[in-house]
This record gives structure tokens, C-alpha cells and sequence, in this order.
């Protein structure tokens, strides 16, 4: 289990009362969606990073057609 680490945050009331009324565990809920908002972040980087590369492999593809198109069978 990774290392855990105290923080305060700030969130909607009405949200707050209802996660407890409902038994939810807020900071797993609150992990959880932190996790997501990395991967989101992360592949946005990625593709960021990588948008030169994407383009020229796709101009490639363009001018010469897909490698062992001739192979394919659909």
C-alpha cells in the first residue's frame, strides 16, 4: 500500500453531507478522483509531447500507405 499523506481541502456542502448521509469514504472518493484527473493530465501531456511525431507518422502514412497493407485480410 503506498505511503499516505494528511491534507486539508475544501469541498461543497451539500456534496460533504450527502457522502456521509450515504456512507461514502470521502477520502478515497477524493483519491480516486485525483487519480483520474492525473490520468487525464498525463495522456493530455502525452499527446502534447508527441503531436510532431503523430503528425509526421500520419503524413507517412499518407504518401506510402499502410506498412504490409498488402498482408491484411479485412
Amino acid at each position: 500500500m503506498p505511503a499516505r499523506r494528511s491534507t486539508s481541502m475544501t469541498l461543497d456542502a451539500a456534496l460533504l453531507d450527502e457522502a456521509k448521509a450515504l456512507g461514502v469514504n470521502v477520502s478515497r472518493a477524493a483519491e480516486q478522483g485525483v487519480a483520474a484527473a492525473l490520468k487525464a493530465a498525463r495522456a493530455e501531456a502525452w499527446k502534447r509531447e508527441n503531436a510532431e511525431a503523430i503528425k509526421n507518422y500520419n503524413t507517412w502514412i499518407e504518401e506510402n500507405g499502410l506498412p504490409l497493407a498488402e498482408y491484411r485480410v479485412f
